[in-house]
């Protein structure tokens, strides 16, 4: 396998479609268990949820950081979305989402280490809510992410505390 090689970028309004299908994919398995409605059915719920959220992080999240993940060719294949001022000690990363054809290649590792690393030099834990099904999850444990907390029974809150000796 060769190297992945991707940009970050703020987002910008031309970007919700590609936002849309990044959010979507993300809804995929979830929707296919829902057999009595139709994929016109299926795309405007997702479509309503994503605006929903979108909106959400807009309003909630002042100041956060809403970057689309790229290829070289400009192709959007992601989201990070991370607010670096959530409280004094804390990052929160409200999201992380890559298209299928791109995860397992190590492209969500790269993006959440750099997030740590910007979280060390700041001095701050990184948090994350994480759903408690979500496959990530042993990529989260495996970087040192530990459960401490749950929020509605779907979520479980995560967080990341830099090394204090380095």
């Amino acid at each position: 396998m060769s190297e992945m090689f991707f940009s970050a970028r703020p987002i910008n309004e031309a970007d919700l479609p590609a936002l849309l299908e990044i959010y979507a994919s993300t809804r995929a398995e979830e929707l296919a268990l829902v057999p009595d409605w139709t994929e016109a059915q299926k795309r405007t719920f997702v479509t309503q949820q994503f605006m929903a959220q979108h909106q959400y992080y807009q309003e909630l999240y002042k100041g956060a950081d809403l970057q689309i993940i790229e290829t070289e060719q400009q192709q959007a294949i992601g989201r990070l979305y991370v607010h670096w001022q959530y409280s004094p000690t804390e990052v929160r990363i409200m999201d992380i989402a890559i298209l299928p054809p791109y995860r397992g290649q190590g492209l969500g590792s790269k993006l959440l280490e750099a997030v740590l690393r910007q979280g060390a030099d700041l001095s701050k834990s990184v948090t994350i809510h994480v759903e408690y099904n979500n496959p990530a999850l042993h990529l989260y444990e495996r970087l040192g992410f530990k459960k401490i907390g749950e929020f509605n029974t779907v979520y479980h809150l995560y967080e990341w505390k830099p090394d204090p000796t380095s």
